[in-house]
């Protein structure tokens, strides 16, 4: 057996992988050294003048970069978080339903989002969330104030944690929900003859 021909057919094989990887991934990280130049978009990134690190120092003398860090490192851990907990609880939830007609509803409507262009949920958020849409409407009715979300420094890092979450949730559940379901039925059974509760199994 010629095991050399056999490699070049490997070889063949992840081309194409590899001219992917290149083309969309190693090919445009070469745009990062905007970073270190005084970019001029008429000179282009192999003309502007070098700086090196220079605009990096100026970043971190602005008063607003620490708030800047903050916020961007809090927004990232918080969907982190909401994104395990949330398709989990649900999955859970959604795995003890009996009902299999609104169990196939229910996956239907919260797997949507996810195939939903940003712009489109965008759109949604602003009407549910603008200064005269239903969510303000709501709270009229209950005698509270009108809230402007979108200008809230405290409430928008969870609008943008809930909306992220709304939108991918779904998917995640399926994940979640493909797991549980993938559990041997006679290890719930064991349990509950063990005398182990609804919520402990």
């Amino acid at each position: 057996m010629n095991t050399k021909g056999f490699a070049k057919h490997y070889y063949a094989m992840l081309l194409p992988g590899f001219i992917w990887l290149g083309v969309f991934s190693i090919f445009p990280m070469f745009g990062i050294i905007i970073a270190f130049e005084h970019y001029n978009p008429v000179k282009g990134m192999l003309g502007s003048e070098w700086v090196g690190l220079e605009n990096f120092r100026y970043m971190f003398t602005l008063s607003d970069t620490r708030s800047i860090f903050f916020n961007t490192i809090f927004i990232a851990f918080m969907k982190i978080i909401a994104n395990l907990i949330v398709p989990l609880v649900f999955a859970l939830l959604l795995n003890e339903l009996r009902i299999t007609v609104l169990k196939k509803w229910v996956q239907t409507i919260v797997y949507l989002p996810h195939f939903l262009s940003w712009v489109i949920l965008g759109g949604i958020v602003l009407d549910l969330f603008s200064f005269d849409g239903p969510i303000n409407g709501i709270l009229s009715v209950f005698g509270l104030k009108a809230t402007n979300f979108f200008a809230s420094a405290p409430l928008f890092p969870f609008l943008a944690v809930g909306t992220d979450v709304w939108k991918e949730f779904g998917f995640n559940m399926i994940i979640y929900l493909a797991a549980l379901t993938g559990i041997n039925p006679s290890l719930y059974e064991a349990a509950g003859i063990d005398g182990a509760s609804r919520m402990r199994r």
